[in-house]
């Protein structure tokens, strides 16, 4: 698959099993707005203050609770990729991970090819090519 640029990407940046808790990332143009589409908490993450740490629940389609997590707003240019970006941190089971990744898919993100979020951060000026390679 080749890479697309403006994408919403999604993906677990830990490895599936291995802790209590696991982190989900999503990066690209409609992060905030599929944040508001999965996630339900107190108040609209797209208009949280970046950095902002919230929490709530992230929700199917159906509405019904997948997970209780917390959520973080990055907006571009402060933001790894350099994009708006999320981060999800949830419990780690690797059947809640693909739940809320497949949620997020369904939201409009797209999963991310590997070394995508790293390929963002290094075009967007935020790692220079010896860091990227180090990742």
């Amino acid at each position: 698959m080749a890479y697309r640029d403006g994408d919403t990407i999604v993906a677990a940046a830990t490895p599936p099993g291995v802790g209590a808790l696991a982190v989900v990332r999503v990066s690209g143009p409609d992060a905030a707005a599929i944040a508001d589409e999965v996630f339900r908490g107190r108040g609209r993450p797209s208009l949280a203050r970046p950095r902002m740490l919230l929490w709530g629940e992230a929700v199917g389609a159906d509405g019904a609770p997948i997970d209780e997590v917390l959520l973080v707003l990055f907006r571009a240019p402060h933001s790894f990729t350099g994009e708006d970006s999320i981060e999800i941190s949830c419990h780690g089971g690797p059947y809640l991970v693909r739940r809320i990744v497949g949620r997020i898919v369904e939201a409009g993100a797209r999963p991310a090819e590997p070394g995508e979020f790293t390929r963002r951060a290094f075009r967007s000026g935020r790692l220079d090519l010896a860091q990227a390679e180090a990742v």
